[in-house]
């Protein structure tokens, strides 16, 4: 095979296994909504099954330690905890689209952080995204779906924070702080785990899937694809995950989201498609004539 018959080759299975990402992540809505337990519970048994599938696929990795890893560590267990809590009290549409806007606090810290100009396409895309933001709590005023909401869009600012906060990180520790992040998370919530109710085999093979599957292969398999895609191709495919996840939740769980929410995540998903397909054009070589 010669080598451009390898590179294209590599790059499609890059493509295949970032879809495959989106699409697992996508399913964690509808798991979470399925499940009886308390969203404590699921937090602390989803995360020991992707610590323990950690600790088998990086294995001496994932033990290393320094305060960023820390740091993200604790950002990813306040991510996935708001997270989740935030699915049992909103709909997944609210949660996930919600999350989504993670990619407005990066484009309003990244300048003071890293002390570049905040370009007019990145003001533009706040503005329209914090329009979407505002058509979910136009659509939804019950206390419950309020607190839900809140929680999405903090999930979303430790999101974003977690980004940053990996930027930091060589990506030989990128593994180490997901892991440690998961195993405080079981920590943090074994208490819960230990005084609830006991999961049923359904329930423990729902929760399996989501540790071992939706969350531990999902990063796995993006991993495995950022190293052999272009970013912006990975970051457009990953918005299949906010896409799918409304969608598994209204086959499996028979939630249907309002239309405002629709409107608004509509809003922020194509803003973020947007932006990217300008920058990545902007930022393409021109042809020479």
């Amino acid at each position: 095979m010669t080598m451009a018959l390898q590179e294209i080759e590599a790059r499609r299975k890059g493509l295949i296994a970032v879809v495959l990402a989106a699409v697992l992540w996508s399913t964690g809505g509808v798991f979470i909504k399925l499940l009886s337990l308390s969203p404590y519970s699921i937090l602390g048994l989803r995360a020991l099954f992707s610590a323990a599938l950690f600790a088998l696929l990086f294995r001496a990795n994932v033990l290393k330690f320094s305060w960023n890893i820390l740091l993200v560590a604790l950002f990813n267990a306040a991510l996935v905890t708001t997270y989740v809590v935030s699915m049992k009290l909103t709909t997944a549409a609210n949660s996930i689209f919600l999350q989504y806007t993670a990619p407005v606090y990066l484009i309003l810290l990244e300048p003071l952080l890293f002390r570049f100009k905040l370009q007019r396409i990145n003001i533009l895309t706040v503005v329209v995204c914090i329009f979407g933001m505002a058509l979910f709590f136009m659509g939804d005023l019950e206390i419950g779906d309020m607190r839900g909401n809140l929680l999405a869009l903090a999930s979303g600012v430790f999101l974003a924070a977690m980004m940053l906060a990996q930027r930091f990180n060589p990506p030989a520790h990128h593994e180490a702080a997901i892991f440690q992040g998961n195993l405080l998370v079981t920590l943090i919530f074994l208490p819960a785990v230990l005084q609830g109710p006991a999961p049923n085999p359904t329930e423990w093979a729902m929760l399996a899937f989501l540790g071992l599957i939706q969350l531990g292969l999902g990063y796995a398999l993006f991993t495995y694809g950022l190293k052999r895609v272009p970013a912006f191709e990975s970051s457009l495919l990953a918005m299949l995950e906010p896409i799918l996840n409304p969608v598994w939740v209204l086959i499996g769980y028979g939630e249907r989201p309002s239309a405002t929410a629709l409107l608004g995540g509509a809003v922020i998903v194509g803003m973020l498609i947007l932006r990217i397909i300008i920058i990545e054009s902007s930022s393409s070589p021109k042809a020479v004539k």
